[in-house]
């Protein structure tokens, strides 16, 4: 695994060991970004199931000027740790260990808001639905903010919040990239 494009382009990171999480791919990765940019100018950038922190610190590199890794699980938040501290720039990271529900919550009233969120919770365990509802009852999206959801080639992604609009959706061999645009309706 590395950083694919921008300001740390090229630099390599480390996969979080064992067989708690499900990597991105390099070419999943570079694809995602060429749907959704593929770089930015500023903003902030959630990513609530990090991992490796890999899609966070790529959007980072890409012109974000931050972004929050959230992850439960110990090994991951390890991993995290190492692959922002080969950025020099941990002042531009929030690493939190937290459950997915804790971390939106204590997020909701806090004052940050989100211009790109990155979902790829384990698969067993998603509930798209509720999911994204929990960002917009948070209050957690700027307007037009993307929202990228990673899953299952036949698993459906649909939300109940109007405000949602679908931006793009591809398929990349068993893994299925879903983007949402936010959108209130006072927009």
């Amino acid at each position: 695994m590395r950083i694919i494009s921008g300001k740390y382009g090229g630099r390599p990171l480390k996969a979080v060991k064992g067989t708690n999480t499900r990597p991105t791919t390099d070419k999943i990765k570079e694809s995602l970004f060429h749907m959704i940019g593929p770089y930015f100018d500023g903003g902030i950038a959630l990513d609530l199931y990090a991992g490796s922190g890999s899609l966070g610190i790529e959007a980072v590199s890409r012109g974000m000027d931050a972004a929050y890794l959230v992850d439960q699980y110990p090994g991951a938040i390890t991993t995290i740790k190492e692959n922002v501290a080969m950025t020099k720039e941990e002042d531009k990271f929030m690493i939190w260990k937290k459950k997915d529900t804790t971390a939106l919550t204590q997020l909701k009233g806090s004052g940050v808001s989100f211009d790109l969120v990155l979902l790829d919770p384990p698969y067993e365990k998603e509930d798209w639905t509720a999911l994204l509802s929990n960002l917009v009852h948070a209050d957690l999206l700027n307007p037009h903010a993307l929202i990228v959801c990673e899953t299952d080639k036949h698993t459906a992604v649909e939300p109940n919040e109007s405000g949602y609009s679908k931006y793009k959706e591809k398929v990349y061999g068993t893994t299925k990239l879903v983007v949402y645009e936010w959108s209130r309706a006072n927009d």
